[in-house]
């Protein structure tokens, strides 16, 4: 017995199909990853720890820390703003690694604590925003290239130092009590403010305190002194995850702060700001897979494709969007086309009820109203109404047919 294997006509993808079609976007997903991994491993090396005390790598700054240990200075690592301000005083040095990722509110608190203290300040170049919070009547000047140059100033420690590799930011003052040295397109880069008993030093460029650069010229001489004159060192290295900075209320609140806050304030402000920048590229991406194309354009066929195929496509179609209705119109528009010559309506009249209705009723001695449902009726409730609506129409052009 021989049997007989049905094609199928299901619209459903295979499994072949599903992985032709992703296989592209897999690959390039597995290369992203595989670059992320990659370019992280190599800047893990060398980027670990920047300027960090603890880092002996080449970003690091464990170079110094060590020296001004042997020189009787303790070096004290914090990352919260709350640490630090705690321990600012008389006796302390507090150096601020990076004050740009300062907060408004943060970098307000700072100055608060730091401006009465008599301590020093050290801020590693700070640009225009926070300069303008922390150090009043200062302005940060766009930032040029890190090179030797000379001091240019009566500070002692500049010029016992000599040349020292500095650039990057570049600070202008016309208040009193205001030092600058090593100047750079005629404005200094590392400046001395003095605040009441304290004073508050900016630097352009954190590089002569990293431990690649240390020896070169007089960085290390400068950076000793600059750090050392006081027998306490507060190394604050500002973190995206310290909490003071996800709050605007102004202080801690109290006991019952934490209970007051929302999920979004207890969110870094970097992931939010990342968070942002995601959306809208969704956004971007979203309008430009949406764009239109213009108007469908008709053109000839390339090769020749049989009726019965593009009967079957069509089917398909219509059979996965269950769109039972635009079959049915489609059946019974095709009927009323084929059989109104037949019993001399004229294309013109085809699809009109009142007149084939009558013409066909007229041919066959049928009664309007079955001729109306079945020529201009409802569209099917299912598949089975379907295919009875299919076969009704069949049987009334062989009938209008046969003489």
């Amino acid at each position: 017995m021989t049997g007989v294997t049905a094609v199928s006509t299901s619209a459903a993808l295979t499994p072949h199909q599903i992985w032709v079609r992703i296989r592209g976007l897999l690959l390039a997903l597995l290369v992203l990853v595989a670059s992320g991994i990659a370019l992280a491993t190599v800047r893990s090396g060398d980027q670990h720890g920047r300027l960090d005390p603890r880092s002996a790598d080449r970003y690091g700054s464990r170079a110094v820390a060590e020296l001004l240990e042997e020189r009787g200075v303790s070096v004290h690592v914090v990352t919260t703003l709350d640490d630090a301000t705690a321990k600012v005083g008389p006796d302390t040095t507090l150096l601020v690694a990076s004050p740009n990722l300062l907060a408004p509110r943060q970098q307000s608190e700072l100055r608060a604590a730091t401006e009465n203290s008599a301590g020093r300040t050290v801020l590693l170049a700070a640009g225009p925003p926070s300069v303008r919070t922390l150090v009043p009547g200062v302005t940060a000047e766009s930032a040029g290239p890190v090179a030797p140059r000379a001091p240019a100033c009566s500070l002692p420690a500049a010029r016992s130092a000599g040349d020292i590799e500095t650039g990057g930011f570049r600070y202008a003052s016309d208040g009193p009590g205001t030092i600058g040295c090593f100047p750079s397109g005629g404005l200094p880069t590392v400046l001395l403010v003095e605040q009441g008993a304290g004073d508050t030093v900016l630097l352009g460029s954190p590089d002569l305190l990293l431990n690649d650069r240390l020896a070169n010229q007089g960085n290390a001489s400068l950076a000793l002194q600059l750090l050392g004159s006081r027998p306490h060192l507060i190394w604050y290295l500002p973190s995206l995850a310290d909490s003071s900075g996800a709050t605007e209320n102004g202080g801690t609140g109290g006991d019952d702060a934490p209970d007051s806050r929302s999920f979004a304030d207890l969110v870094p402000r970097g992931w939010l700001w990342g968070t942002l920048q995601l959306a809208l590229a969704a956004v971007l991406a979203a309008v430009w897979r949406a764009r239109r194309l213009g108007p469908l354009v008709s053109e000839r066929l390339p090769v020749a494709i049989r009726a019965s195929e593009s009967t079957e496509g069509r089917a398909r179609l219509y059979r996965k969007t269950n769109a039972r209705d635009r079959a049915a119109d489609s059946l019974r528009s095709a009927t009323r086309t084929r059989i109104a010559p037949l019993i001399g309506v004229s294309p013109r009249d085809a699809h009109s009820p009142s007149t084939l209705v009558p013409a066909v009723s007229a041919r066959l001695s049928s009664t309007d109203d079955s001729l109306q449902t079945l020529l201009f009726g409802p569209a099917p409730s299912d598949d089975a109404a379907l295919v009875h609506l299919a076969d009704q129409l069949d049987t009334l052009e062989r009938e209008v047919r046969t003489p």
